[in-house]
């Protein structure tokens, strides 16, 4: 499975971007809506951190309290990419931002980086001032 973040930038405190992540290489019955996507930041000097998580179906999704309510993941199938809308946008937002592909242990524990088996390369985010 292979993983491909885009779309991250420079924006001003305030303003929304949204990021993707177009997932490939499955193997049936393992495809698409096999797994659960989430996202993931890492900035200069932090731990990596779960920002959301979608499930296979799309019907349950999680948020970091530091994001809920401004942050929306949602997933297209016919595309296999998932999408992090990002509104409000914060200085402390700044960050590489990765996103992962795990199976029923990340439903269950979506923040831990430990519940995913594949990763993106990252995509930089920058909030300015």
């Amino acid at each position: 499975v292979q993983l491909q973040a885009s779309g991250g930038g420079l924006v001003q405190a305030g303003g929304s971007l949204r990021v993707s992540c177009a997932a490939s290489g499955f193997t049936s019955p393992f495809t698409f809506e096999y797994y659960s996507i989430g996202w993931f930041r890492q900035a200069p000097g932090k731990e990596r951190e779960g920002v959301s998580c979608i499930s296979p179906s799309g019907g349950d999704t999680w948020y970091a309290d530091s994001v809920k309510g401004r942050f929306t993941i949602s997933r297209d199938s016919a595309k296999n990419t998932v999408y992090l809308q990002m509104n409000s946008l914060k200085l402390e937002d700044t960050a590489v931002y990765y996103c992962a592909a795990g199976t029923k242990t990340a439903t269950v524990y979506p923040r831990w980086y430990g519940s995913y088996d594949y990763w993106g390369q990252g995509t930089q985010v920058t909030v300015s001032s």
